[in-house]
């Protein structure tokens, strides 16, 4: 288990996970009872300063506040997400077996990606989406103090998996085209199959191409399209098309907006359910101010990490079910800075507008972005990590 570079005091005061811990023994409560009493005063008056710090904080504790130029940190306490299950300390274990399964990841350069917008889309939101994309072969953060961490550092991560000869996932992502589909051509409610639909309907239309050999496509559903399953079970989804239905095997993912339909399950932690802890939209700041969107653009991360490290659901997974393997992103979802789990996103950051980030991007955009695993710490892994 890998535990935060704090300092073992500051572990205990500002570490939630040290106060989401289960309740000691019972033999160890009645050994403590049977201490001395000058022991205990001396206990109980090392302890209560302590004690009145513990309770003047908020749930949001802060771990250190710097200068209004300088980002705060600090690591909120928010309810599991409804479709997380992960509850390890950032997510490190040695018993998690993910293997290679001798298939191929997206390591031709550069990774095209062609966009399918599915709805009605407004221009500043298709923006904020591509300047994610495009922020993960950028260079221009790199090695830059005020800049960092990155998008680009985050995606090294990913590019540390290879295929059997060796090569590794590129570092270069290319959209490569776009597709709009403002009219709804498959209706409002799509099925993993008819999403298949939307594809061929794509790729038919010149000149967006079909590219099965280094390029994956990218359906992005509008906030009042509904999928089979979605804010139940998913937020989002990749696999690859059938031959029987588009003509090509090409892989895919597909995720929704869940603004009106569910925030609360996809756009966590930006919204968590009014009936856990107080919750509702609102909970942490969306660093763009698009709560929808915002949540989205995580989810469009771990898609995009397990398409490039799994795209034909036959490389990089843990578990014997192809059907339902356990994945890089699966593994660490719900976890965004050291510290995280049990309840607790990991320290992050926040500007002095309040809006919460754990990454920067291309044209000074912010990003909070879920972590993943690591092959090499055998861990969670991201780039605002502590150590």
């Amino acid at each position: 288990m890998k535990f935060s570079p704090i300092s073992p005091n500051l572990l205990f005061i500002y570490n939630p996970l040290c106060f989401h811990s289960l309740p000691p023994p019972l033999h160890y409560c009645y050994s403590t009872a049977a201490m001395s009493r000058h022991f205990l005063l001396l206990s109980f008056l090392f302890l209560l300063p302590l004690l009145a710090l513990a309770a003047n904080e908020s749930e949001v504790q802060t771990l250190s506040t710097n200068t209004k130029s300088s980002p705060e940190f600090f690591n909120p306490k928010l309810p599991l997400s409804p479709l997380s299950s992960s509850k390890k300390f950032e997510g490190s274990s040695n018993l998690i077996n993910l293997r290679y399964h001798m298939g191929p990841v997206l390591s031709s350069t550069p990774i095209k990606i062609y966009l399918i917008w599915y709805g009605r889309w407004p221009n500043p939101q298709k923006l904020l989406i591509k300047d994610f994309l495009l922020s993960i072969s950028s260079t221009a953060g790199r090695h830059n103090p005020r800049t960092n961490p990155t998008v680009s550092d985050w995606w090294r991560t990913v590019s540390l998996y290879t295929d059997q000869t060796g090569a590794n996932v590129s570092r270069t992502i290319l959209i490569a085209g776009e597709y709009t589909d403002h009219l709804y051509s498959h209706g409002k409610a799509l099925t993993r199959l008819s999403v298949q639909q939307v594809i061929a309907t794509a790729v038919k239309s010149a000149p967006f191409p079909v590219d099965h050999k280094n390029g994956i496509y990218l359906i992005l559903t509008a906030d009042d399209v509904t999928m089979q399953d979605f804010c139940r079970a998913v937020c989002g989804f990749h696999y690859f098309t059938f031959p029987s239905m588009v003509g090509y095997t090409l892989p895919y993912a597909w995720i929704g907006n869940s603004a009106k339909q569910c925030p609360e399950v996809c756009s966590y932690p930006f919204a968590v359910p009014g009936y856990m802890g107080g919750g509702g939209p609102g909970s942490l700041k969306p660093p763009n101010g698009d709560v929808g969107v915002d949540g989205m653009i995580s989810v469009i991360a771990h898609e995009l990490a397990e398409l490039s490290t799994n795209p034909l659901v036959n490389a990089w997974y843990a578990g014997e079910d192809p059907t339902a393997p356990t994945e890089i992103g699966d593994l660490c979802e719900g976890l965004y800075g050291s510290g995280g789990g049990g309840g607790y996103i990991g320290q992050v950051m926040k500007d002095k507008s309040g809006r919460t980030y754990n990454m920067n991007g291309r044209r000074g955009r912010k990003f909070l972005v879920q972590w993943l695993w690591s092959p090499e710490l055998k861990a969670c892994a991201g780039p605002n990590a502590l150590d």
